[in-house]
């Protein structure tokens, strides 16, 4: 299993590499990164969920569990098989810097949608051939049907939520559905074609990372958002009123992170009717995810063992209360459809007993971001000594300078680091320099642990501008992108030569000889994938 080998990994969401249409995506620029990660020793790359992404912009957020994001499909792969010509990408006018969501959504999607009218109307046989070889294989799970059809109604509504649709539409009645998959028949067509371009692409990334001996961590969002083809399809699995309004929304109550905790408002679960049909959705989202990922992180693990539930209505999370989750049951029937589970537990909040018995009777390894361990406020459940710093660190924990919710590690250590915990790391670390963010990843890297994950804004050392996600607010989050050539040789050189010393080059033993792995070969085809 990937997590028993000694490795390291970089955090960098897809939208976050550079390239010249506003946003990261699937095309040259993935590449590009997967060579300097092959180069500097790196055997995991981490990305936030993949998801089709609405209201905010977030990935956390998405408008299906199962479906892709759009926006990451690459132009100049389209470009090459047909599907777009340069004239459709003469106006890509973007910027070097922060994605402007406001700005590439609208220009994407009419890409998107050209490169459809080409493929009805073009000499794109084996194309046909592959989409209809992924939608039959798609066929056997119901998310891609439900998908296309929520989106196609989503935007005969003037892109409403499903909750202010009419009745009959909310409510899925038999004959207003068979009626509108006649009406907007080329719709769903449409959002079917976009999600095999999506799947195509993907695989043909995780193909190429897989060649150069690098391995995927994917992200599972324990709840799905309100306005979700999930939500939507099956009413019946969340706390929902007949008219579909939640009655209890998740959230999680104060702790270490914020004084009012955070409502989230995504929608809980009916646990007793999944469990009653042998959690046949959860075990469909886990296989979809692990065709996907080598390995999928599970965000919120403690949802899984109870869960903070909040009245519809509330202003905060204050006033919600815990409710026991049947994670023990969940994962057994998973495990038994599946077998082995290859996860990471995001164990961090307000962790009690009961969650790390889930967790380690499971044998799922927790999280340890070192941004934590310095102070008393220390919110990572602490081992041996009790001192929880990096020397405690066992092998089956996942450490991380940081992660995506918290302020890179060198804003960390400017401003907000307290003088305590400034003057423990000093002590700990012997010397800090000018660089806080290679202490601390060194510290990681000779811990004990066999999974070290740090952003790359870390292993740039950029401060606030770099911070990809601020917990509880809406603007500004989700946009950092890589600077082109930021990560440059000289860089993969000294990371390599740092990851060789602590043994977690791929296929580098512990006397230093090299078995690197040979480079991949670079292949643009046309979207790539399985047919």
């Amino acid at each position: 299993m990937v997590l028993d080998q000694r490795l390291a990994g970089v955090l960098m969401h897809p939208t976050s590499l550079p390239g010249p249409y506003g946003i990261g995506d699937f095309g040259p620029e993935a590449d590009v990164f997967l060579d300097w990660m092959r180069d500097a020793g790196f055997g995991l790359w981490q990305v936030l969920p993949l998801g089709p992404t609405g209201y905010g912009d977030s990935p956390y957020q998405c408008f299906s569990a199962f479906a892709g994001n759009p926006y990451l499909i690459s132009p100049e792969l389209l470009l090459e098989c047909g599907l777009l010509v340069s004239a459709d990408l003469e106006d890509a006018d973007f910027p070097n810097g922060p994605v402007d969501f406001g700005r590439v959504i609208p220009w994407k999607t009419n890409l998107l949608r050209k490169a459809f009218d080409r493929f009805l109307t073009g000499d794109f046989a084996e194309l046909r051939r592959r989409a209809g070889a992924f939608q039959r294989r798609r066929s056997v799970q119901p998310w891609l049907k439900d998908y296309a059809l929520f989106m196609a109604l989503k935007e005969a509504n003037g892109g409403r939520s499903w909750l202010e649709w009419p009745a009959e539409l909310r409510s899925r009645d038999g004959d207003a559905l068979r009626k509108t998959r006649r009406g907007l028949a080329r719709e769903i067509r449409y959002h079917i074609f976009v999600q095999y371009l999506f799947d195509a692409q993907w695989t043909r990334v995780r193909d190429a990372a897989h060649a150069r001996g690098i391995r995927i961590v994917g992200d599972m969002p324990i709840y799905v958002a309100l306005d979700s083809a999930d939500t939507w399809a099956g009413q019946e699995n969340f706390q929902l009123d007949a008219k579909g309004t939640p009655t209890h929304v998740a959230g999680v109550p104060p702790d270490y992170f914020s004084a009012d905790g955070q409502l989230w408002g995504n929608p809980l679960y009916r646990w007793k009717p999944m469990e009653a049909n042998g959690f046949e959705w959860w075990i469909a989202r886990f296989r979809t995810l692990f065709e996907m990922f080598d390995v999928v992180r599970l965000d919120h693990f403690i949802g899984f063992r109870n869960y903070w539930s909040v009245k519809w209505g509330e202003k905060t999370a204050r006033n919600g209360k815990w409710i026991e989750a049947p994670g023990d049951k969940l994962f057994d029937a998973v495990r038994a459809e599946l077998g082995r589970l290859p996860v990471i537990a995001e164990n961090l909040g307000v962790i009690t007993d009961a969650v790390e018995e889930l967790r380690s009777e499971n044998a799922f390894p927790g999280m340890t971001p070192l941004q934590f361990v310095w102070g008393t406020k220390n919110p990572i459940p602490p081992s041996g000594r009790g001192t929880g710093l990096p020397v405690e660190i066992e092998a089956d924990s996942v450490v991380y300078s940081g992660t995506h919710d918290n302020p890179t590690t060198r804003e960390w250590y400017e401003e907000h680091a307290t003088d305590e915990e400034h003057l423990r790391m000093l002590k700990y670390l012997g010397q800090v320099g000018d660089r806080p963010e290679r202490a601390i990843m060194t510290a990681g890297f000779a811990s004990a642990a066999n999974t070290v994950i740090v952003p790359v804004q870390d292993l740039l050392g950029i401060g606030a501008d770099g911070r990809m996600n601020t917990p509880g607010t809406q603007r500004g989050n989700w946009q950092w992108r890589l600077s082109k050539d930021a990560l440059d040789a000289n860089c993969a050189t000294a990371m390599r030569h740092q990851l060789a010393a602590f043994g977690r080059v791929p296929n580098v033993r512990r006397n230093g000889t090299s078995g690197r792995p040979a480079p991949a070969h670079r292949e643009y085809s046309p979207v790539g994938g399985r047919s």
